[in-house]
């Protein structure tokens, strides 16, 4: 099968959806697949060669956080390029309510049309002044996907119809075979040490890093040793002015990492911790922590609780107290850790790629089914016949 993929979001800036994206065409290619990526990036960037880079973009405000988006008509004149270029049995667009090359990318295109949303923005002014053009949007799409049960309960009570719900997936043998940093994750005994993880933008707000910050100074004042590991980008002088100076040296910022450090990073840890306080549809770094063997302490949130099954151990949002009596409570106790990182295990597995994309594949066959042919650019028809 000839599978376009289109990414909204750009690649030169890591993010949930950009290694959705790529993760989801390597697990298709694995597969026996042929696959091409249209995404915006710097034409200049070493970049996969499934990957087609679409110019750079430009940073926008959406669903409380930046992204780098790229829109007007150069981009839409490379999207058909590359539609009659691809000659794809299927389209499938990511976040096509974004203004981005996925909306571009399902006005330019006729045929089987799939959709993922990996958002779940219950109430949004934009969507609401937006209504009209967005219908316009999904009466182009002939079938849609949700990675979480928020985001498919968005399609059902805003949108109108459902959708599909498949999870994002992870590369699982990558996490199991991930070796820990030098020196971590060190000692971890009954009141003393341990090591804490966090992965994401710590600058960002509802990311919640200022609620676990609160709660390391509260446990390390109990546990000498105690030390925090963070990963993503980020000012790291602000994020340390209202830790106590003694414990500042406790405190290690790795800032961006690779895939391959990320797992690493996760290796590293006794406990990851996601104090998110909210606008989380899935949340990918759990499936990875899962995937590395590390127990996972979680905001209390609905999509958590569906990622973690059972597995994690969940804390009210912004209660940082709670956070740290609970990390604390698990730092002491290994054969807890020990049953949650077994049953994460079993969790996660239905996460693998494989099984994902095979899960896609489905959605594919349906939409081609549904329309009766293969994709073309509707401005010019179908492409020639080589050969």
């Amino acid at each position: 099968m000839r599978i376009g993929l289109v990414c909204p979001y750009s690649l030169d800036v890591p993010g949930g959806v950009q290694n959705h994206v790529q993760e989801l065409a390597e697990a298709l290619i694995g597969l026996g697949h042929e696959v091409s990526v249209l995404a915006p990036a710097d034409e200049e960037a070493e970049l996969p060669p499934y990957v087609v880079a679409a110019g750079r973009a430009v940073p926008v405000r959406y669903n409380g956080s930046v992204a780098r988006l790229t829109f007007g008509p150069l981009s839409a004149a490379r999207v058909r390029r590359w539609l009659r270029a691809g000659q794809f049995d299927v389209l499938h667009v990511h976040e096509p309510f974004s203004p981005s090359l996925s909306m571009l990318a399902v006005f330019a295109a006729r045929g089987p049309v799939v959709a993922t949303f990996h958002t779940a923005m219950t109430r949004s002014r934009a969507m609401a002044a937006a209504q009209g053009a967005l219908q316009l949007v999904l009466e182009r799409i002939t079938a849609r996907i949700a990675v979480s049960a928020l985001a498919r309960r968005v399609q059902v009570e805003h949108l109108g119809g459902g959708a599909v719900e498949i999870p994002n997936g992870v590369d699982v043998a990558r996490y199991v075979r991930a070796e820990p940093l030098p020196g971590w994750p060190g000692e971890c005994g009954s009141g003393y040490g341990g090591a804490l993880g966090f992965l994401g933008r710590f600058d960002e707000p509802r990311k919640g890093f200022g609620v676990l910050r609160e709660a390391f100074v509260r446990l390390a004042q109990q546990r000498p040793g105690l030390r925090l590991l963070v990963a993503g980008p980020g000012e790291a002088a602000g994020a340390l002015a209202e830790v106590p100076p003694p414990l500042r040296d406790q405190i290690t910022f790795l800032g961006r990492v690779s895939e391959a450090d990320k797992a690493r990073m996760l290796r590293s840890v006794h406990l990851y911790v996601a104090p998110n306080l909210g606008g989380e549809s899935f949340g990918m770094i759990l499936t990875e922590a899962m995937a590395a063997g590390t127990p996972v302490v979680a905001t209390d949130l609905d999509a958590f609780r569906r990622v973690l099954g059972g597995s994690g151990a969940l804390f009210p949002a912004g209660d940082a107290e709670a956070l740290a009596e609970l990390a604390g409570s698990l730092l002491d106790d290994p054969a807890t850790r020990a049953a949650m990182a077994a049953r994460a295990s079993q969790v996660v597995a239905t996460y693998d790629w494989p099984v994902v994309a095979a899960r896609v594949l489905e959605v594919y066959v349906s939409a081609i089914e549904a329309s009766g042919g293969r994709v073309v650019d509707e401005e010019w028809g179908d492409p020639p016949l080589v050969g």
